[in-house]
This record gives C-alpha cells, sequence and structure tokens, in this order.
C-alpha cells in the first residue's frame, strides 16, 4: 500500500474525499478517518457514529460491487516514494507486465512511486490495472496508468479489499504503509483467516534486515514460530516473483 507522499511539506493542488473532489480553498484539513477515530468530547459519538455506519457501509457496497467480476489479481505494494528513474521503479514496471502475462490484473495503492510502476507494467502488457486510493491530508490522486480506480475515506475498507479481490502479494521496498499491509498479511496466513495466499518480498537488500530480526528476534524469543518464515519468499527476480505467486495462487 505505501501511503507515504513524497512532498507533504507542501499544500497539495487538489484532494479526494472518497468520491469528493476538493481544490484551491475548498481543501480541508483533516480526513474522515482523522475525523473518525479523534474523540471530539464524551458525547459526539452519539449524534455522529451512527450515521458513519452508512458511509462505511456504502464503501464497502461500492468496493464490492466495482471488483467482483476482477479476473484473478496479485495486490503489488511498494514505496510511493520510489523514483521513476530507479531500479525499484524499473523492477515494478516489469513485474507488472510479468503479472499480466501470467493471467492476472495488478491491484495497487493507486498511487506514485512503485504503486505507479506496477500500475503502468500492468497496463502496458493490455492487462487490468487497478488503483485503491485513500482519503490523505496530501493525497495525490490516483496515478494516469489506472484503469479501475476507488478512493476510499477509511483504511480497514481498503485493505479489506486488497485481500478480498487478490490471490497474493507482492510486495516492493516500502516504508510504513508497505509494512502495516505485509504484516496484515501475514497474521491472516499465520492464523489461516485466508489460504492459498502468496507473499513475496521483493528485494533482498531492502528486506534482508527485516527477515533477519524475524530469525534472530523475534522467532528466537519465542514470538513466533520457525514454521513461520515459510509464510513468505524473498527474491530479486522478476520472473521468480511471477512464478512464486503463480504456482501458490494455483494459476
Amino acid at each position: 500500500m505505501a501511503t507515504g507522499n513524497p512532498g507533504n511539506d507542501r499544500r497539495p493542488e487538489e484532494q479526494r474525499l472518497g468520491p469528493v473532489l476538493r481544490r484551491r480553498g475548498q481543501i480541508t484539513a483533516s480526513t474522515t478517518d482523522q475525523r473518525l477515530l479523534d474523540t471530539g468530547g464524551p458525547s459526539d459519538w452519539v449524534h455522529t457514529d451512527p450515521w458513519r455506519v452508512l458511509r462505511i457501509q456504502s464503501e464497502f457496497v461500492e468496493g464490492f460491487g466495482t471488483l467482483a467480476e476482477l479476473p484473478p489479481a496479485i495486490s503489488v505494494f511498494g514505496s510511493a516514494r520510489t523514483p521513476v528513474d530507479s531500479p525499484e521503479y524499473e523492477a515494478g514496471v516489469r513485474l507488472g507486465r510479468g503479472l499480466v502475462d501470467a493471467g492476472f490484473a495488478v491491484i495497487t495503492g493507486g498511487g506514485p512511486g512503485a504503486m505507479e510502476a506496477a500500475n503502468k507494467g500492468a497496463l502496458e502488457a493490455g492487462g487490468v490495472s487497478v488503483g485503491l486510493g485513500i482519503e490523505l491530508p496530501f493525497e495525490q490522486g490516483l496515478n494516469p496508468y489506472v484503469d479501475i480506480g476507488l478512493n476510499f475515506r477509511y483504511f480497514f475498507v481498503r485493505k479489506m479489499m486488497f485481500v478480498k479481490y487478490a490471490q497474493g502479494f507482492v510486495v516492493l521496498p516500502g516504508g510504513l504503509g508497505t509494512l502495516d499491509e505485509l504484516f496484515e498479511a501475514l497474521t491472516l496466513v499465520q492464523t489461516q483467516k485466508v489460504t492459498q495466499f502468496p507473499i513475496v518480498l521483493f528485494g533482498t537488500d531492502y528486506w534482508g534486515g527485516l527477515v533477519d530480526w524475524l530469525k534472530h528476534t523475534l522467532i528466537a524469543q519465542g514470538k513466533a514460530a520457525e514454521k513461520d518464515l515459510a509464510l513468505f519468499h524473498l527474491t530479486d527476480d522478476v520472473e521468480e516473483a511471477v512464478g512464486l505467486v503463480s504456482k501458490e495462487a494455483g494459476r
């Protein structure tokens, strides 16, 4: 998912709040998630939260209705800060192409950087390129390579769509948002909430330190089991990444 934004020190030119677009003087200082999670007073929730349920329901309905007829898909995560002229961006483009050639649609967070790269590769290969955006204080909008785009107000609704409509994850180097999606997926597989769900970490140099920490700290101290290391694969090869998700997803 990469929720980070390169350039969050300046005011955005436009802001997307779910289906609503705001520009210039109409840009607001807070997001829907902020207003949901911040407590404005001891009794505010009585007057606002019941109505929020309807908005949350509408996001689920819109997401389910839009994505229900997708072909088999893989969700690709990575940093919004990945430069266009970097090897990581080029790897994302090749990954998007490879997944389409293997018969998958490509789902990303719809933003710039690594997400844009995967969407670009999917589009260039003639596949289905999907972007699931999120309302952020400095949201940049969906990248131009998205064919099917949805903008969500609530992170938890968006995260449901990433898992429900994908047969696996490929995780490019990314930040806190990427880590959030990665560890949620690992937890869902570990607890058998989802089955036959391959998770591939792309970039051994980037992810190697995390894997070492899992081995030598988390597992060594008994906080997880040795077998949990089998929940994911680590590679630097695009073809291997595509092959791993294809094999485990039953393609």
